[in-house]
């Protein structure tokens, strides 16, 4: 059961999505209007180093109003692989490179309202490779052995919606 479009209007364009207002007849043939995010997708990693931490950033988020334990993500740049993307975000974010990248999943971030598509990636055998940050981040990188961040997760105490996921996806490989 699809719906169809009968015509989309750009509303705004900002640094890393758009946001258009599409008119769309539904299953029912009934008309609606829809608030849509435009958005290029991004790439959440899961950094583990040879003694069992996961690497984190830890963020202010000012939509929210709340500072985060997060996995390092980025979104993609326009026709960027999303492989390339999570090796450009690991070294900005963490100042780490890995020597092993592996796909481990994918999802829509908020499939309701947004195109967000995340690529998942398990990066391992760390090393130093730092790239300057993005001017506007402002990080800590915080070291959390696995098997306690699983804990965290459980008992809320991490409240990201990409890293949650992203954790789930990792589980297989990690527990």
């Amino acid at each position: 059961m699809r719906f169809k479009m009968i015509q989309s209007k750009n509303v705004y364009t900002g640094k890393v999505f758009k946001v258009r207002c599409d008119e769309v007849s539904l299953p029912n043939g009934r008309v609606t209007h829809l608030d849509v995010v435009d958005h290029r997708g991004a790439a959440t990693i899961v950094p583990v180093d040879e003694q069992r931490r996961m690497w984190f950033v830890r963020q202010y988020r000012y939509a929210g109003d709340v500072e985060l334990l997060e996995l390092p993500a980025g979104t993609l740049e326009p026709d960027e692989d999303p492989k390339e993307c999570a090796a450009r975000e690991i070294r900005e974010e963490i100042g780490m490179a890995a020597g092993g990248l592996k796909y481990i999943g994918e999802f829509f971030m908020a499939p309701g309202y947004s195109t967000e598509y995340m690529h998942i990636f398990l990066a391992t055998n760390l090393k130093p490779a730092p790239l300057e940050k993005d001017e506007d981040e402002f990080l800590e990188v915080e070291k959390i052995v696995v098997k306690d961040v699983y804990a965290l997760a459980e008992a809320g105490k991490i409240r990201d919606g990409k890293t949650l996921a992203a954790l789930l996806l990792a589980s297989p490989y990690l527990r």
